[in-house]
């Protein structure tokens, strides 16, 4: 993985929350969010929060005497996730390396990360920090794209920037969000960390229909493929943009789109 795939920063987190979110990470959220409920915890960590989007789904749901620590590894994601909850007494943000957590053992009831552990430079090592702050007992869940032929419109966005940069095609999207898709080395690294009763779920939804610009948009604008189209051509985005949209427009003509995705759901225990 490339260090530049980890990079939220400047127009991303905006992009992401008003174009991302909305298109591939609302439905897997509320998903996510219902498993964590179901479990009533107490004591909750959030890994990889991002913009907040699982936070806010899970926030109505939990007790009144629970309490969330939403961590992620870039601040401006923090703060952009803080403004859109609002003050809640139950929820603190958190700047934290998931390889690293600040935390005592035997913290957390539940751990639960949304599309988080692609990014761990060590998956493993994030494991065992996770394994280690849960509590006896407690409850790792999270989710994870599987490969990108399965997710249609990241495939296609993938596949035209790459006749847009043939010499050095951006391959972000195919090396992290869907680099780690294999449930049986998903199993493997958590078995490593100490994990038990693993269990895997592949759900397939829709993307949320959006336009050909506003896809185009947030996966090249809205994500760290931004970093890597602009390495190639400072002064490129809003053409590798157009290539991208040019590109949806021929696979699905005019109007909103809204093609085919696919993600794992792990949970397993302490």
């Amino acid at each position: 993985m490339a260090e530049i795939d980890k990079v939220f920063a400047g127009a991303i987190p905006e992009l992401y929350d008003r174009l991302l979110v909305p298109l591939i990470f609302s439905d897997y959220a509320r998903d996510l969010a219902a498993r964590v409920a179901r479990l009533k915890p107490h004591d909750i960590l959030e890994i990889a929060a991002g913009t907040g989007v699982v936070t806010r789904a899970l926030a109505p749901q939990m007790d009144a005497n629970a309490r969330l620590v939403a961590t992620d590894l870039n601040q401006p994601m923090l703060d952009l996730a803080a403004q859109k909850q609002g003050d809640d007494p139950r929820i603190t943000w958190r700047q934290a390396d998931a390889l690293a957590l600040p935390f005592q053992a035997w913290s957390f009831d539940v751990v639960f990360c949304q599309f988080g552990v692609m990014f761990f430079p060590d998956r493993v090592q994030a494991y065992r920090e996770t394994h280690r702050v849960l509590k006896p007992g407690g409850y790792f869940l999270f989710n994870v794209w599987d490969a990108i032929e399965t997710n249609e419109l990241a495939h296609v966005v993938t596949e035209a920037l790459a006749a847009h940069f043939p010499a050095d095609p951006p391959r972000f999207l195919a090396r992290t969000p869907h680099g780690y898709g294999d449930p049986a080395l998903i199993r493997a690294d958590l078995e490593a960390a100490g994990f038990r009763n693993i269990t895997l779920e592949t759900l397939e939804k829709k993307y949320g229909a959006l336009s050909a610009e506003e896809i185009a948009t947030g996966f090249c604008q809205g994500s760290p493929l931004r970093n890597e189209i602009e390495a190639r051509d400072p002064s490129g985005l809003g053409g590798a943009t157009r290539a991208a949209t040019d590109a949806l427009h021929q696979r699905y003509g005019e109007g909103a789109i809204d093609g085919r995705i696919r993600a794992h759901v792990v949970a397993a225990s302490r």
